[in-house]
């Protein structure tokens, strides 16, 4: 579940809407289960805890590299880090009946703000409560059209709490082509439990894998100085 950090008077707040990675954290079907171990336990013989971790690069909350859906795509330690960082909005669409079970244009328009800095980065909130114990096959996905009116307002990054931008069965990929044909960044598997909709900054950098599709991320919304 996200956290809200605590904080000093008149400082920002931190909200964490990242997924717990554990045992047991729900993936995509056929995917590799995350595991982790403690192989170095501090006791007389050894001052440190050590540990390793298995998992697939699309575990929890994660950013796609170009490489994901494109064989000439970028990799993970390859792309950009700017979309990763900065104003973004949150919209709330928890409370809708979502037709096709799609994000359309119509769903959402005039809900964003396309006048600030904010449209660069705009994140999707579809879940009222994050189903963090059990795989959702029929999440939200978002609609090609909405990604291509995006770009035109100039975003550069869409972020949803869905495990993909695509349904789970889509062969064709029409959202993630979308983002491909205008060089956009994505974050997928977000938790927007302690968050409303507004305008905050994104920190959500990735880990720089070399020759890898994607990377798990802990990702942060910062709010302005209260």
């Amino acid at each position: 579940m996200a956290k809200i950090n605590t904080h000093r008077p008149g400082s920002p707040k931190l909200i964490d809407i990242s997924q717990t990675l554990r045992t047991g954290i729900p993936v995509w079907p056929g995917d590799t289960a995350y595991e982790s171990k403690t192989i170095w336990h501090i006791d007389e013989q050894c001052p440190v805890n050590v540990s390793w971790l298995h998992c697939s690069t699309h575990t929890g909350t994660h950013a796609d590299a170009p490489y994901h859906y494109d064989q000439a795509g970028k990799m993970m330690d390859q792309v950009a880090l700017d979309a990763y960082i900065g104003p973004c909005q949150v919209i709330d669409l928890s409370l809708q009946e979502i037709d096709s079970r799609s994000i359309s244009l119509a769903h959402c328009q005039a809900l964003i703000d396309t006048q600030s800095s904010a449209i660069e980065r705009v994140l999707f909130k579809t879940y009222q409560h994050f189903p963090s114990d059990k795989w959702d096959e029929d999440f939200v996905s978002i609609s090609h059209e909405l990604i291509d009116w995006l770009a035109n307002k100039g975003c550069i990054l869409v972020g949803l709490d869905s495990p993909s931008l695509d349904p789970q069965n889509a062969k064709n990929l029409a959202a993630h082509n979308a983002i491909k044909h205008h060089k956009m960044a994505i974050l997928e598997g977000l938790v927007f439990d302690q968050v409303n909709a507004g305008h905050y900054e994104l920190i959500a950098l990735p880990l720089k894998l070399a020759s890898l599709d994607a990377s798990p991320v802990r990702a942060i919304l910062r709010t302005s100085t209260l």
